[in-house]
Parts: structure tokens; C-alpha cells; sequence
């Protein structure tokens, strides 16, 4: 019976999310009623949530996570400062002359504020607004548009500064040093959130390179579907192109270098990158002339509530972690991992199609705090190098966004669409996007020094 009671935690936590209430509620609520339950039948100890102020306390002194609501409000402030229409309009002059020129300038565009927001639900919620009128004015297909601008909106997932990746690089590094104590050594090393924004960098334009390289066939094969924009409506000539590709592609990359760059070449932390992406984000607006008292007034309330989001959700999967473990939910897990055929690559396999599957019910978020501390500290004891599996599971978590019916994405999406786009049209669009994901993750398992070796330069002893 001992051995059942995490399972039905875990399938108890699921049934409660789908019923649709809120995430850290369920957690918590979930977790306090299995520990009443096993106490009253003598499964469960309750000296197990004695640990609770420790993990709170060490939430509430992590340094590291004080990046989260930096980079949110950096995000939230570009978000509002207009930035993506300008790189948009730029983008569709600059690639328009050709067939598929628009859907490529979406896909620049979305990895330009990947790397500027690292928030995949405003990305796509802003190319959503901006673009996809224009795509389908345009003569674009309806799935075409709509698959490009799922697809360059979850970019937010992998590529640098990502919120995922500050949550992940926390979460590993304790499941890092825990799978070393474990196994006898005494000096652990550490793996950082900078380690997985550099390993990060070559899988995230790799995809971006795939996207680009999909569309350009798709305009070779069938160019009635993504049509080039008409001459007449990019009347301007090369030196103002040049001029204003200039001017409005300038500041978001020095904003990008200025945040990244300080963090690859050593000379800021994470957290102190984020402070620079904040003010940099509040100079642009300034620049641009969008910033006010009232827009400040917006950014600080959207940042404060996914910030609290983000926290309360830690507490609850502290509280359900601490549970968990109560049951023995990690030896049973572990057993299950170690006794499965294929070793560490059956292993493997077992838990990137358990996070894809729960990446349609549960958000990064809930998979990061709940089903990582589980599960990595086994895969790392079994040898696996924590920067690849880190970025191995980001994108993972970024193509289930992508897969219907449950994907994050495609409900972004849907809520700012027009009506004549139907949600089948968003469904066929994105499965092509799908299996560039899936194989781009093929690619990564095979060759691990993609993720790896960036890091084991930059950062050598």
C-alpha cells in the first residue's frame, strides 16, 4: 500500500489541475491531504514537513532566483514598448521580396525577443497581434501563419535569457550535488544558470536555422501559400532600408549583448545581467518614447504577478516534494528508472515521454519544481552530463507547448486569433513545427556536445 500512496498523489495532483483549480493550491492541498491520510494509517511521518521553514527559508535566500522578476519586468517593459512591431515591420521589408520572406522575418523576430523577454506566453501573444493579420492580408495560408508563429514564439523556452532556464539551473544544481553525494564524492562540483544559458545558445539557433530552412522549402514547393509582399508596398530604397534596419535593430541587440554577453564573458552573474536587462529595457522605452507613469504602473503589477506565480507555485512543490519523498516516492521512482531495459538511455526515453506528456496538462513551472528534483538526481547519477539534460528537457518542454490538443501555445494563440482562423488551421500548422522539434532533439541526443561544449570553453579552469 506504502508503495502505491505516491502514484496516487501524483495522478491526485493531475485530476485536480485538470479540474481547472490553481496550480499551487493543488499541490499543497493535495500533498497536506495524502500526509493526514498516511499519518492517520501510520504511512506517513510527519517530521518530513518539519523541513518546510528550510525550504522556504533557502527559497527566500536564493540569489539566483532573484533574476526571475528582473527578467520578467525586463520582458513585460519591452512587451510594452513596441518594440517587436518595429522589428517586425523592419524584418518583412528587409525578407519580403521573396516567397516566404514574411513567415522568415516572423521567425528572426521572434527569436530576437526570445532573446530579449524569455517569456513564450507574451511572445506569443504580441507576434500573435502583430503579425498574423498581416501574414493572412499577405495571402499567407492560415496553418503556415499560424504554425510560425506558435513555433518562434515558445523560441522564449530555450533561447537565453530564458525563464525556464534560471528555474532548471537552480533545480539541477541541487539535483547535481545531490546525485554526487550519492555517489561517494565528497567535493561536488556545480552546474550554474550560466552554464545553461551558453549550452543553451548553439540547440536554440539550431532550431531557429531548422524553422528557417522548413519555410524556404515550403516557399520552393508551394509558394501560392506564403506569397512575397508587392514591390509597390516596400517602396524604399536600399540606403533607408539600411538605415532603418540599423537604427531599430541597434538597440535590442545591445540590449541582448549587454545581458548575455556580461554573463559568457564573466563579468556579471545571472542575476546582475538580469539588473542590467531591466534598465536597459527601461532606457529603450525611455528612448522610444513609451514609457509614462501609468505604463511603468502596468509593467510593475504584470511582473509582480507572474513573479508571485512563479513563488507561490515553489512553495506548494516544496510542500508536495517534502510529501512525496515522505512515501517514498523517490526510492519507488528510482527503482522503476534503474530496472527499466536500455539502462540509462531506456531511462532516459521513459522520462523525456513522461515530461512531454505532463507538458500538456502542467505548465514549465509545475514540471520544473515537481517532476526534475525527482527524476534528475537518478539520470545524473547514472552519468548523464547536467547541461545537456537540462537542455535536453527545456526543449522538450518547449515542443509539448507546441503539441495539440493541451499545447500552452496554440491557447495563446487561439485567444487572438481572428475568427475565420479555425483551431484546425493552428493544429496543422504547428505539426510540422512539431517534427522539426522532435528531430532537432534527435539531433541534440546524438551529438550531446552541442549543449556542451560552448560551456567547456567559455568556462575552463
Amino acid at each position: 500500500m506504502t508503495e502505491l500512496m505516491p502514484l496516487l498523489l501524483f495522478l491526485t495532483v493531475c485530476v485536480v489541475l485538470l479540474a481547472g483549480f490553481p496550480v499551487a493550491f493543488s499541490l499543497a492541498g493535495s500533498a497536506l491531504a495524502f500526509a493526514a491520510l498516511g499519518e492517520a494509517f501510520q504511512l506517513f511521518d510527519p517530521a518530513f514537513l518539519e523541513a518546510l521553514p528550510n525550504r522556504l527559508y533557502g527559497i527566500m535566500t536564493n540569489e539566483t532566483l532573484i533574476a526571475v522578476p528582473l527578467f520578467v519586468f525586463m520582458g513585460v517593459m519591452l512587451e510594452r514598448s513596441r518594440v517587436a512591431e518595429s522589428l517586425l515591420d523592419t524584418m518583412a521589408l528587409l525578407f519580403g521580396s521573396s516567397p516566404g520572406g514574411l513567415g522568415i522575418s516572423v521567425t528572426i523576430v521572434g527569436m530576437l525577443l526570445a532573446a530579449s523577454t524569455g517569456i513564450v506566453g507574451a511572445t506569443v501573444v504580441t507576434m500573435g497581434l502583430l503579425s498574423l493579420p498581416t501574414m493572412l492580408r499577405r495571402g499567407y495560408s492560415p496553418a503556415l501563419a499560424t504554425g510560425t508563429i506558435c513555433a518562434s514564439g515558445t523560441l522564449g523556452q530555450i533561447i537565453p535569457p530564458s525563464i525556464i532556464l534560471i528555474l532548471l539551473g537552480d533545480v539541477l544544481s541541487s539535483a547535481y550535488q545531490q546525485a554526487q553525494l550519492d555517489m561517494g564524492i565528497w567535493s561536488p562540483e556545480t552546474i550554474s544558470v550560466a552554464d545553461l544559458f551558453v549550452g543553451a545558445l548553439i540547440p536554440g539557433l539550431m532550431l531557429v536555422g531548422l524553422y528557417i530552412i522548413y519555410l524556404l522549402i515550403v516557399a520552393k514547393l508551394n509558394p501560392e501559400s506564403c506569397p512575397a509582399i508587392p514591390a509597390e508596398e516596400r517602396n524604399i530604397n536600399r540606403g533607408e532600408l539600411a538605415i532603418r534596419v540599423f537604427k531599430v535593430l541597434l538597440p535590442p541587440l545591445l540590449l541582448i549583448l549587454a545581458v548575455l554577453g556580461s554573463i559568457i564573458m564573466g563579468l556579471a552573474t545571472p542575476t546582475e545581467a538580469a539588473s542590467v536587462g531591466a534598465l536597459g529595457a527601461i532606457t529603450l522605452a525611455f528612448s522610444q518614447r513609451q514609457l509614462n507613469l501609468e505604463r511603468m504602473r502596468e509593467v510593475v503589477q504584470s511582473t509582480t504577478r507572474v513573479t508571485s506565480m512563479v513563488f507561490v507555485i515553489f512553495i506548494g512543490a516544496s510542500l508536495f516534494s517534502l510529501v512525496f519523498r515522505g512515501f517514498g516516492g523517490d526510492d519507488v521512482v528510482e527503482e522503476l528508472l534503474t530496472d527499466l531495459p536500455g539502462g540509462v538511455i531506456g531511462a532516459m526515453l521513459v522520462v523525456m515521454l513522461v515530461m512531454f506528456v505532463l507538458g500538456f496538462i502542467l505548465d514549465f513551472i509545475e514540471i520544473t519544481f515537481v517532476v526534475i528534483p525527482i527524476v534528475a538526481p537518478i539520470l545524473l547519477t547514472m552519468g548523464l552530463d547536467p547541461i545537456w539534460l537540462g537542455i535536453m528537457m527545456a526543449i522538450n518542454l518547449q515542443t509539448s507547448f507546441l503539441t495539440p490538443p493541451f499545447g500552452f501555445a496554440l491557447f495563446y494563440l487561439r485567444g487572438v486569433a481572428p475568427k475565420e482562423v479555425t483551431t484546425t488551421d493552428i493544429y496543422r500548422g504547428v505539426a510540422p513545427f512539431i517534427v522539426i522539434q522532435l528531430f532537432g532533439l534527435g539531433i541534440l541526443a546524438y551529438w550531446p556536445h552541442l549543449a556542451t561544449w560552448l560551456p567547456s570553453i567559455i568556462f575552463a579552469d
